[in-house]
């Protein structure tokens, strides 16, 4: 009976705890809410999206700034480098295929879950398997997201566990001074 009891309780502190985190999805019409540092400014920033077979876009609207970026599938599938476009060049800002914006490529994900480390913009992250004291947030639910560091310098990611659209829903200590944090997720 005893033994009953502990397992009883065992598995509800599990199921609680498994039901505080969440992996956040991509649909059409999704919002992305970020609070973004800027070289020392604060500015909010909105993604939302638009899913097609051949490319994501992402329509960026920050302090009166509005912007199409287009990922295309071959960026989405293989790309090696985070574009840290802010929108102000164009309406439309087509990336290069080796381009993700707020977000990693799906075999660059799969190479961080297969070898615990992958390589973007020619700078090695390594997963950080130590407990996160610092997790990401939203609406009071723990974001599922690997922790990884950058070899080179100080550079954080939090990426959330979705293979399908493994998004960047933290990065601190970037030496670029880009640094943000995803607050918010709309299901439009």
């Amino acid at each position: 009976m005893k033994n009953t009891i502990i397992t009883i309780v065992f598995c509800s502190l599990f199921q609680m705890v498994t039901a505080q985190t969440y992996v956040p999805t991509l649909k059409n019409n999704t919002a992305l809410h970020y609070v973004c540092k800027l070289h020392g400014q604060t500015r909010t920033l909105t993604l939302t999206t638009k899913i097609t077979t051949d490319k994501l876009v992402l329509d960026l609207d920050t302090k009166g700034v509005k912007s199409n970026i287009v990922i295309a599938s071959e960026g989405l599938k293989n790309g090696n480098a985070l574009s840290f476009n802010q929108g102000e060049t164009s309406e439309v800002i087509v990336l290069p295929p080796t381009e993700t914006f707020f977000m990693i490529s799906k075999s660059a994900y799969q190479d961080l879950v297969k070898n615990k480390k992958f390589v973007y913009n020619n700078t090695t992250y390594v997963l950080d398997e130590k407990t996160d004291s610092n997790p990401v947030e939203i609406d009071g639910k723990t974001v599922d997201a690997l922790h990884v560091v950058a070899q080179i310098d100080e550079t954080e990611m939090w990426i959330v566990k979705n293979q399908d659209y493994p998004l960047i829903c933290k990065m601190t200590k970037n030496p670029l001074g880009i640094n943000f944090t995803l607050v918010k997720i709309e299901d439009n």
